[in-house]
């Protein structure tokens, strides 16, 4: 084994580990439905993200098996003359790989693909409940610099 760990695009067949790895945490498994068989929500979501250009979901592989997945928005905006920044969310660790540097291995290649596609800058939300994410990317140079607010529509 290489142990090389290797990005791609997430593809349909990826979907079932996707969401166990977004329902195998204390906030995830209240709000995922990870059953033998996935809701069609799940698959319409992936079809919508495929078909954009400006989403990439991707998932990282250690010798085959994917281990981590995050999904990048690409935005243009009008500030910054015309800018553009990413937004790296649903990032991921499979349980049995946490701590092993992968987190940070997927926000170097998340970083780069940035980079890649232009962008000034790489934002992040992250629930404040999870305190051991807030102090990751913190340890990874993000910042905390604008309070953000969300309302539910349900």
């Amino acid at each position: 084994m290489t142990n090389t760990l290797t990005f791609r695009l997430a593809t349909k067949e990826d979907l079932f580990d996707i969401v166990q790895m977004l329902s195998d945490d204390t906030l995830g498994v209240l709000r995922e439905s990870h059953e033998a068989t996935l809701s069609d929500n799940y698959l319409k979501a992936f079809e919508r993200i495929a078909a954009d250009p400006n989403q990439e979901l991707t998932v990282a592989e250690l010798n085959g098996e994917i281990v981590a997945t995050f999904q990048l928005s690409f935005i243009q905006y009008l500030t910054y003359q015309g800018g553009s920044r990413a937004q790296i969310e649903a990032v991921r660790t499979k349980s049995t790989y946490r701590g092993q540097g992968i987190g940070t291995n997927v926000f170097e290649y998340a970083i780069n693909r940035a980079k890649e596609k232009g962008c000034h800058l790489l934002q992040l939300t992250t629930d404040k409940r999870r305190r051991d994410a807030l102090r990751f990317y913190e340890s990874l140079g993000f910042v905390a610099t604008h309070e953000g607010m969300k309302r539910n529509l349900d």
